[in-house]
């Protein structure tokens, strides 16, 4: 019997991490054998922190969590075509309330189409973090506002350093 090992992606833009994401890499890292945590390139978009930036936030997060099997790369193009190229066989996104589920049920039904052999799993986030997103993360900053119950410890600097504005 050979071993078969499951890979997941955790697909976001982590603009900035906050916990919430940090809780759902977590617990998936503790399901699927390989996560490939996937910050897509979407040049439409206005970021805070650039690809590469964020990929640094997400390396350090994690390997402060313990958090071992976990890889971090930067998608261009469909999630989907992705997830084929990387042998992956599962998407893996958070919910925290029903108007997440609209978008994120269209978009797992979209991958699925384009590519048959990918599952999207939800995981609903833990009630401690329901309200939490990088929008509000970023608003609360913008004000000078403590942001430290929202994003981890080890990256609180260089979030407020590049989203606090000096008053």
């Amino acid at each position: 019997m050979t071993e078969h090992m499951t890979t997941a992606i955790c697909p976001g833009s982590f603009d900035p991490v906050t916990l919430g994401h940090l809780d759902i890499i977590s617990r998936a890292s503790k399901i699927f054998d390989r996560i490939i945590v996937a910050v897509p390139v979407n040049p439409d978009k206005r970021y805070s922190f650039s690809v590469s930036e964020r990929i640094e936030m997400l390396r350090k997060v994690c390997g402060e969590a313990g958090i071992e099997n976990a890889e971090f790369d930067r998608v261009e193009g469909l999630l989907a075509d992705y997830a084929r190229e990387k042998g992956a066989a599962v998407v893996v996104k958070g919910l925290r309330a029903l108007t997440d589920f609209e978008y994120e049920f269209q978009q797992a039904l979209t991958n699925k189409k384009l590519n048959p052999g990918l599952e999207t799993i939800f995981l609903s986030t833990s009630a401690e973090h329901m309200f939490l997103s990088s929008s509000m993360v970023k608003q609360v900053a913008g004000f000078g506002g403590d942001i430290s119950h929202f994003v981890p410890g080890c990256i609180l600097d260089a979030i407020k350093d590049r989203l606090c504005k000096s008053i």
